[in-house]
């Protein structure tokens, strides 16, 4: 008595049918892996690298969420959009910093990364130099020195 050997051709099918399977299978992981990297390469497609901030850089402050500090300007659309330049005070995370506000803004001390903007210097002959104003009759005026240019309005001076 004895062990019968299996013979190799009785199971063609089911050896056919596990490759067959296999392929199937790599291919799936296969398109599987390209629709993942397609995902993510339109998912990154609008993020940027944060910008890292150190203990006194100084920052402009969006005034998207200042709409309630800014309340003496008639037009949404005319209002500065970063207000500043304001010091770092601490890091508290990645994306959080804390700033050193004046008590005049109420908001809280730590704001978003995402809600300030690195500062950068002027160059040298863009500062605008304010003029100091005159006060006459108790109210401050502007001492002209000429017209540069004029605007017509409709062919009228």
């Amino acid at each position: 008595m004895g062990f019968k050997i299996r013979k190799k051709g009785k199971f063609e099918k089911v050896e056919e049918f596990v490759t067959r399977m296999k392929e199937v299978y790599e291919k799936a992981e296969a398109m599987l892996k390209k629709s993942q990297e397609e995902m993510k390469k339109y998912a990154n497609r609008k993020r940027n690298e944060v910008e890292e901030y150190q203990v006194e850089d100084w920052v402009l402050l969006s005034t998207k969420d200042l709409k309630y500090q800014i309340k003496e300007r008639w037009s949404k659309k005319l209002t500065e959009q970063f207000v500043g330049p304001y010091q770092v005070k601490g890091i508290i995370s990645i994306n959080a910093i804390e700033l050193d506000l004046p008590g005049i803004v109420k908001i809280h001390l730590v704001v978003n990364v995402s809600r300030v903007q690195k500062y950068k210097d002027q160059v040298e002959g863009q500062k605008k130099e304010q003029l100091a104003p005159v006060i006459i009759k108790g109210e401050e005026e502007y001492k002209m020195e000429k017209i540069l240019n004029k605007k017509k309005f409709r062919e009228r001076d």
